[in-house]
């Protein structure tokens, strides 16, 4: 059975570059209304030729960076302008890497406020609209090192452990509203970014840590995210799925 969001408007953050970008290509493919917001001022380049592809009111884009003055009432606005928000995916994130002693409290503070904080508030805010429907799909993205960590990683670790309980918790207080809320743990994936910060050889090293010997793509991980988001699940939440090629199982 294929996997449709015809006549459901999804909101996606961080939805301009890599496994977000991919997810809003994936939901506008399965028929859904995308928004989708992003850092820059304009929408990103491969949208012109997204949006060609289908009906352009498919998609709608906003400039939002989370974690600065005004966020929360930007949001606010999103939610207003686009009536029904039926499925979330709680998708930005930061990273910083230092090691604890070196932690400097405002990147703290920030990669606190974007992993964590604005997936709560951001739930929260739908969560209202969604019990009146009686109906939702939210799920935020985490990370292996939610689960596990590694040097230089005491921040996003701690941020992105925090949104895996908080989806414990807003699954077991929406599920009477039919509102499922699941996380998802990507493990290491072949991103553009991953592969300019780690470059080719880097890359290589961190594959042969995998079972599977190579990194994810990033249509592997937007596969589990489309299933948990849409109408066919209809019995699962509050759990934790990781897709990793057996990195955690090691």
């Amino acid at each position: 059975m294929e996997i449709t969001y015809k006549d459901q408007t999804v909101l996606i953050t961080g939805g301009t570059r890599g496994i977000g970008a991919e997810i809003v290509k994936a939901i506008a493919a399965a028929n859904g209304i995308v928004i989708f917001t992003g850092t820059s001022k304009f929408h990103p380049q491969w949208l012109d030729s997204e949006s060609k592809k289908y009906n352009t009111a498919r998609f709608k884009y906003y400039q939002l960076e989370l974690g600065t003055d005004r966020w929360e009432n930007q949001i606010d606005n999103i939610i207003s302008e686009n009536g029904n928000i039926s499925v979330c995916i709680n998708n930005a994130g930061i990273n910083r890497i230092s090691e604890i002693d070196e932690i400097e409290t405002a990147d703290l503070r920030e990669i606190l406020e974007v992993n964590l904080l604005a997936p709560i508030v951001i739930t929260s805010k739908l969560s209202k609209r969604m019990q009146q429907n009686q109906y939702g799909r939210i799920v935020n993205v985490s990370s292996i090192f939610g689960l596990t960590s590694k040097i230089g990683r005491s921040s996003y670790s701690a941020s992105k452990a925090g949104l895996i309980g908080q989806t414990k918790t807003a699954a077991l207080e929406l599920a009477g509203s039919n509102i499922l809320v699941n996380a998802i743990c990507p493990g290491f994936t072949k991103t553009d970014l991953t592969e300019q910060t780690l470059g080719a050889e880097g890359i290589k090293e961190i594959s042969k840590t995998i079972p599977l010997g190579r990194l994810a793509e990033p249509h592997e991980i937007v596969s589990a995210i489309l299933f948990l988001a849409s109408s066919m699940n209809t019995y699962i939440t509050g759990q934790t799925l990781v897709v990793d090629g057996g990195y955690l199982a090691q």
